[in-house]
C-alpha cells in the first residue's frame, strides 16, 4: 500500500488545506509543507534503503501495486516502482517543500484554495511518476494541467491569463495527440493478441507494423517534447515562467518539464524501440538545436525569470540528445540532468523571486552593484549560475558530460553541436552576475539580505547541487537498475 500513499498524501492534504483556511489563513502553508515533508522522508527513506541490490524485485522493480478498475476494458489502477521513479518522487516532495516556503509571504490572497492548487499539481505528478496502466498515465497527465493553469490565472503577474491559457492550450493539444496514440496501441495490440489491455507491461510487446510503429510513437513523442518542451513547441514556456508566482515557476521548471522526459525514457523508446530508432538522429538534431537557440535567446531578455526560462529550453535540449543515443552513458547522463537542472533552474527561480519581492522589477537594465547590499544572495546566486554553466564540482557538469560521453558513440556531429551550447551557456550564465551583482549601480541600495527562511531554502539546495556533483553514485546506482528497458542498444 505504500504506493498509494504518494498520491493520496498530497490529494487529501489538498483539501485539508483548503479547508484548514476557513480556520486560520496562515494554517493551509502549515498543512502544505508537512505534506511533502512527510513524503520526502518516506520517498528518501525508500531510496536510502535500495542502495542494496537485494530490495530490488525480479532485477528492476521496488514495488508493484495492482487494483481492478474497469477490468471489462482492461483498465486497472497499476502503479510501480523502479529506480527512475524513485528519483523522481525525491525530486517531486523535495521541490514541493520548498515551492511553499518561497510562497510563504508571497501569497496573501486566498491562500487555501493556493495551496490545494499546489499540493494537487504534486499529486497529479506523482501520480505520472508511477502508474503504469496507460489510461490512469492521461488520467493523471491531464490532473496536472488544471491546478498549474490556475496557480498561473489568479496568482500571476501582469499578462497571467494570456499564459495561462498559452500554456493550457499547447499542454491539451500535445495531451490530445498522446490519447489517440493510446487508443491506437490499445486496438492494435487487442487486435494482434485478442485482448484489451492499458497495462503498461502487456503493451510493451505488443506486434505491429512497422509503419504504425512510427505514427503511434509520434504520438507519444509530440506531447512529451511539448512539455519537456522543445525547439520548436517551446514558445508557451517563457510566458508560463514570466508570468507564474515564484511557486509556480519552481514546480514547472523543476518537475512538470520532468514529466516530459520522463515520458519519453519511460514509454516511448521501450514501448517502441524500432521507431525510436528510426527517428533518432532527427530528435538528436532537434535537441542540439534547442541547446543553441535556448542559449541564444537567453542572452537576449532583459526579464530574468524569461532569462532563466529559455536556459530550461537549452537545458532540456540535452535530454533529447542522450535519450536517443541508445547508450548507458546517455541514460545515466539523462537522469542525472533531470535532477540537477530541476534543483539548480528551481533555485534560481526563487532568487528571482527574492529580487523581485525587494526591488520590484525583474529587468536586468534597472539592476547593477547589488553584490554590497546583497552579499548572502550574491553567494548563493553565484553557486548556481555556476552550476547552470556546467562548472565540474557541481551536479550539472556530471549530467552533461555523460550525456555527451554517451552521445559521441551515438552521433559525433550533433555532440559537437551540443557541446557549443556549453559555451553558450557559460555566456549567459555570466551575464546573469554581471547584470544583477556587479557593473554600476543605478542608485544606492539600502536592501535586506536572505532572510532566515530563504536560508533554510537555499541550503539544501546548495548542499543537494554539490553533492550531486562530488558522488553522484547513489543517483547513478538507482537509475541504472530501470536501464534495461530503456536503453535499448549499448551502441547505435
Amino acid at each position: 500500500m505504500m504506493l498509494p500513499v504518494f498520491i493520496l498524501l498530497p490529494v487529501l492534504g489538498a483539501f485539508l488545506a483548503w479547508l484548514a483556511s476557513a480556520v486560520n489563513k496562515t494554517l493551509p502553508r502549515w498543512v502544505a509543507l508537512l505534506v511533502m515533508l512527510a513524503g520526502l522522508a518516506i520517498s528518501a527513506g525508500m531510496w536510502w534503503q535500495v542502495q542494496d541490490d537485494i530490495y530490488f524485485i525480479g532485477d528492476r522493480w521496488l514495488q508493484t501495486y495492482e487494483l481492478p478498475w474497469m477490468p471489462r476494458f482492461g483498465i486497472s489502477f497499476s502503479l510501480a516502482l523502479d529506480g527512475l521513479s524513485l528519483l523522481m518522487l525525491v525530486l517531486t516532495f523535495f521541490l514541493g517543500a520548498l515551492s511553499v516556503m518561497v510562497s510563504w509571504k508571497e501569497i496573501k490572497e486566498r491562500s487555501g484554495f493556493f495551496h490545494f492548487n499546489l499540493l494537487f499539481v504534486i499529486g497529479g505528478i506523482a501520480g505520472v511518476f508511477l502508474t503504469m496502466d496507460l489510461f490512469l498515465f492521461y488520467f493523471f497527465w491531464e490532473v496536472m494541467l488544471i491546478p498549474m493553469y490556475f496557480l498561473i490565472g489568479i496568482w500571476g503577474h501582469g499578462n497571467r491569463l494570456y499564459a495561462a491559457l498559452k500554456f493550457f492550450l499547447f499542454t491539451q493539444a500535445g495531451g490530445l495527440l498522446m490519447l489517440l496514440a493510446i487508443l491506437g496501441l490499445y486496438f492494435v495490440h487487442a487486435s494482434a493478441t485478442g485482448t484489451f489491455t492499458f497495462s503498461y507491461f502487456a503493451l510493451l510487446n505488443t506486434p505491429m507494423a512497422v509503419e504504425t510503429g512510427r505514427w503511434l510513437m509520434l504520438g507519444f513523442l509530440v506531447a512529451f517534447i511539448v512539455k519537456l518542451p522543445a525547439f520548436p513547441f517551446h514558445t508557451w514556456l517563457p510566458d508560463a515562467h514570466t508570468e507564474a508566482p515564484t511557486a509556480g515557476s519552481v514546480i514547472l521548471a523543476g518537475l512538470l518539464l520532468k514529466t516530459g522526459a520522463y515520458g519519453i525514457l519511460r514509454f516511448v523508446i521501450p514501448i517502441f524501440p524500432e521507431a525510436s530508432q528510426f527517428f533518432a538522429t532527427w530528435v538528436m538534431l532537434l535537441g542540439a538545436i534547442g541547446i543553441l537557440y535556448g542559449g541564444k535567446l537567453a542572452y537576449a531578455q532583459t526579464d530574468f525569470k524569461r532569462l532563466v526560462a529559455y536556459t530550461s529550453v537549452s537545458h532540456m535540449g540535452f535530454v533529447l540528445v542522450g535519450a536517443f543515443a541508445f547508450n548507458p552513458l546517455a541514460y545515466q547522463g539523462v537522469v542525472m540532468q533531470m535532477i540537477t537542472h530541476g534543483i539548480s533552474t528551481g533555485a534560481l527561480f526563487m532568487i528571482a523571486g527574492s529580487l523581485y519581492e525587494r526591488l520590484h522589477t525583474r529587468e536586468l537594465e534597472q539592476m547593477g552593484g547589488l553584490w554590497p547590499a546583497l552579499p548572502k544572495m550574491g553567494v548563493v546566486t553565484m553557486v548556481f549560475v555556476m552550476a547552470s554553466l556546467g562548472l565540474p564540482g557541481l551536479g550539472n557538469f556530471i549530467a552533461e558530460f555523460l550525456i555527451l560521453a554517451g552521445s559521441w558513440q551515438a552521433a559525433p556531429w550533433i555532440t559537437v553541436a551540443a557541446t557549443a551550447g556549453l559555451v553558450v551557456a557559460t555566456i549567459y550564465s555570466l551575464r546573469i552576475m554581471q547584470k544583477v551583482f556587479f557593473g554600476t549601480s543605478l542608485r544606492e541600495y539600502k536592501l535586506p539580505d536572505l532572510s532566515l527562511r530563504e536560508m533554510l531554502m537555499m541550503a539544501p539546495l546548495i548542499a543537494a547541487i554539490i553533492w550531486l556533483g562530488v558522488y553522484p553514485q547513489p543517483v547513478i546506482n538507482v537509475a541504472q537498475r530501470a536501464m534495461p528497458s530503456v536503453a535499448v542498444h549499448s551502441t547505435k
